[in-house]
């Protein structure tokens, strides 16, 4: 329910909006027939800006840097270049068209709005062994007049994302210590169950400290962190009462194998609940991923595998998830099409409150990549079998289409939506069928600095939704345009 006073807020923000909106329409057009710049191997935008390095540009004279933003990627503080800074900045605009968002239920559930997020960062470097990292955020959001209003998903009107202060060591055999403390994004592997959530307006960030070894071809990060609260118009805080901590290892140098990641991961929540059974929750995955290719035609592989252990108040956690996909590129037919096929499962509770929790608990990913666009589903009770092909085509410009077919890993536990909140309780119908999902996206990059992707899915529901509550087929489709400097 969207409040008096939100709308109030709102609407004295419509020039603020209109600001946006032609700012980003000037972007979009003006890089589009940008002329290329000099060869120089720029590092690429990453999802956590912290993570490039434009030292690459100490040594190129001031008349060369032909980028449009070289000024400003590395600027020298003193004449010797021992203080350097780097100053970086991102504008995203998505409008998104929603009918019968959660399966229709309540019957208002349709709605088109308009979602704006700004981040700005400065990054300060003292030598070769001391960083100060700091990034600011704006995330604003039109009505929103579904369920749940403008949640903290969208809305942070602004906060700090990322401040910490970095300390780089030295250590035997060319080995670098890093060590980190303060407010960061964490990211681990392939974001199944760590991620910033990019999809997300606000992003997800937490404060603590990280310690990541390099050494002998492996990179291996110790981190404690707390959850940091959104609160939409506020300062947000440490949330005291959620704690993630653990070791994360990951190398790309296994011989014959490609890559692999080994993990260890804790969640310490002060209260939580699972298919009848609550309290603190204490909780700890252990896990392990491979991925390289094989084969003469270059066949990729993703596996991934965790368990998990501990207690849920007086119960005792025992799940396990299980994430594989294999994919290739067709090079007989003209454009190089990918196919795809993908498997995942979670597993499930076999009895509510009997004690015994077997309920995954996805911890904080990026399920918007993996389980379906419309995020109905999470990684929490749930069979997921994908097929995927991508069609690269004229100026750069990709369209990926994935069609999945969900059910429930146990018929005595609940489905569970994308955030891990509880959609349909298991004891609402006795069919493992959770629906089928396709997800139709074109991405075109205008230019380095400009991204475009277009989106449509759409969600048929199965006979568990349709037995458990109001069932109708669900449509969203949303225009992404985001500018990065």
């Amino acid at each position: 329910m969207v409040t008096k006073n939100e709308r109030s807020r709102a609407a004295g923000r419509a020039n603020r909006w209109n600001t946006l909106v032609a700012g980003i329409a000037v972007l979009f057009v003006a890089t589009g027939s940008a002329a290329p710049a000099a060869e120089l191997k720029r590092p690429h935008y990453q999802v956590r800006r912290f993570e490039e390095d434009w030292s690459v540009l100490a040594e190129v004279p001031a008349a060369e840097r032909t980028g449009r933003f070289d000024a400003m990627k590395y600027v020298r503080l003193t004449e010797d270049g021992w203080l350097w800074a780097s100053f970086g900045a991102q504008v995203r605009e998505r409008i998104e068209a929603w009918s019968n968002f959660g399966f229709g239920a309540p019957a208002d559930a349709d709605a088109v709005f308009l979602l704006s997020r700004m981040f700005a960062h400065a990054d300060f470097h003292l030598g070769p062994a001391a960083r100060l990292f700091i990034e600011a955020k704006s995330s604003l959001a039109t009505d929103r007049d579904i369920t749940g209003g403008r949640r903290t998903l969208d809305v942070d009107e602004l906060d700090l994302q990322n401040g910490f202060a970095e300390l780089r060591v030295p250590l035997a055999d060319e080995g670098r210590m890093t060590l980190r403390v303060g407010r960061e994004e964490l990211l681990f592997g392939k974001q199944r169950l760590v991620s910033p959530l990019d999809w997300s307006n606000t992003r997800r960030t937490f404060d603590g400290i990280t310690a990541r070894f390099e050494a002998f071809g492996w990179s291996a990060t110790g981190f404690f962190s707390q959850l940091v609260r959104v609160k939409k118009y506020d300062p947000n805080t440490t949330n005291d009462d959620v704690d993630l901590f653990g070791l994360y290892a990951t190398t790309s140098e296994l011989r014959g194998l490609g890559g692999a990641d080994l993990y260890w991961l804790g969640l310490d929540r002060t209260s939580a609940a699972f298919n009848g059974d609550s309290g603190h929750e204490r909780r700890h995955t252990v896990g392990a991923r491979l991925w390289g290719s094989i084969g003469e035609k270059r066949i990729d592989y993703d596996l991934e595998a965790a368990y998990q252990f501990g207690d849920l108040g007086s119960a005792d956690v025992s799940a396990f998830m299980i994430a594989s996909q294999a994919g290739t590129s067709i090079a007989a037919l003209g454009y190089h099409p990918r196919v795809e096929v993908g498997f995942d499962y979670a597993s499930g509770d076999d009895e509510p409150g009997d004690g015994d929790v077997e309920t995954f608990n996805q911890l904080y990913p990026l399920g918007h990549a993996y389980l379906g666009y419309i995020d109905l589903v999470g990684r929490q009770n749930i069979i997921d079998l994908r097929g995927t092909t991508v069609w690269p085509f004229f100026l750069r410009s990709k369209i990926k289409v994935d069609l999945h077919s969900f059910w429930r890993a146990s018929t005595d536990d609940g489905l569970y939506n994308a955030g891990g909140k509880l959609l349909r309780a298991g004891s609402a119908g006795d069919s493992r069928h959770v629906g089928i999902e396709l997800d139709m996206t074109v991405k075109r990059p205008v230019s380095p600095h400009t991204l475009v992707v277009l989106g449509y899915h759409h969600f048929f529901p199965g006979d568990f939704v349709e037995q458990s509550g109001r069932s109708r087929d669900v449509d969203f489709a949303y225009l992404s345009v985001q500018y990065t400097i």
